[in-house]
């Protein structure tokens, strides 16, 4: 059975953010701007996208 995946986009800078909304999108393998990841829809990475959603764009796959 395939894991659900979810397809992240940064889209709003890192820059002047709180140091832990930065670890999140770093954790969750983002790293500049614009840039797209496909992640595992996991409870840990719900957590952190609900923390930084203001940073992101996030849609299932």
């Amino acid at each position: 059975m395939a894991q659900k995946k979810l397809r992240v986009t940064l889209v709003r800078s890192m820059h002047g953010r709180v140091r832990n909304h930065v670890a999140c999108v770093r954790g969750l393998g983002l790293k500049r701007m614009h840039q797209t990841v496909e992640i595992d829809d996991t409870p840990q990475n719900r957590g952190m996208i609900n923390k930084i959603s203001y940073l992101l764009k996030c849609e299932d796959i």
